[in-house]
């Protein structure tokens, strides 16, 4: 019987053209061993891989979806190649799988089935703005999107800055780009005046921009938010 294969989580970019200064040569190393890949999006997937420049051939590799609507029954039809004692790697379509990404699910079954998981380094936006907002990280948390709707937004972010305010806590989201200047003007709204506030877009990109001020302060001057992936912190 074959041993049983090892389940890799693959970082990527989280801005275009960048594989070269955050993704380490370790990475670039373990993939050499690696030709089954489940992918949140496939034709990212191999645009990413094909950037890596280590593959003879792209087409000789094996993908398979794992997205959003994948099904924990699909599964076992996915993790086959690990039972045949290949290695099987996951890619989220930005940054890191598992954090904010489908890819969870594959290593929780991993973990159910005694699967050892590998996790590499690699960039998370998430991370990086905690890291250069000057707000607080010994205690946050991460709450994904706001709702769309307005009237649900402004609940939200008040729930969100009472709970920041009693715990201490950064509170951290992220947002569809083309919504970036609706979800500023909403928190420009919704926070209290002295609240910290910041807004980093395009991290690790070559618009790049990470700024945090008072509420306050925000509101002096006027924003307009480019269309880039953007992550949005506060401390109250």
């Amino acid at each position: 019987m074959a041993r049983q294969g090892k389940l890799y989580l693959i970082p990527t970019v989280i801005a275009e053209g960048t594989h070269e200064a955050v993704i380490p040569s370790s990475v670039k190393r373990e993939l050499i061993n690696i030709q089954h890949f489940l992918a949140e999006d496939i034709r990212t997937a191999r645009r990413y891989l094909s950037s890596l420049k280590i593959y003879s051939s792209i087409e000789s590799l094996d993908f398979k979806l794992l997205n959003k609507n994948t099904a924990e029954t699909e599964l076992s039809d996915l993790f086959a190649p690990l039972m045949k004692g290949k290695n099987l790697g996951v890619l989220s379509e930005s940054g890191c799988p598992g954090v904010a990404d489908p890819g969870a699910i594959a290593v929780k079954y991993a973990h159910q089935n005694g699967i050892n998981v590998v996790p590499l380094v690699g960039p998370s936006s998430i991370l990086l703005s905690l890291m250069a907002s000057g707000l607080n990280g010994q205690q946050f948390a991460f709450h994904g999107y706001l709702p769309i709707d307005a009237k649900e937004a402004m609940q939200s972010i008040r729930v969100l800055e009472q709970e920041s305010r009693t715990k201490n806590q950064t509170q951290i989201f992220i947002e569809t780009p083309y919504r970036n200047n609706q979800v500023a003007a909403n928190l420009f709204k919704g926070l209290h005046p002295e609240t910290l506030l910041c807004i980093a877009v395009d991290v690790s990109g070559s618009q790049e921009s990470i700024s945090m001020h008072p509420v306050k302060e925000w509101k002096l001057k006027p924003v307009k938010l480019p269309k880039l992936p953007a992550v949005f912190l506060f401390l109250a």
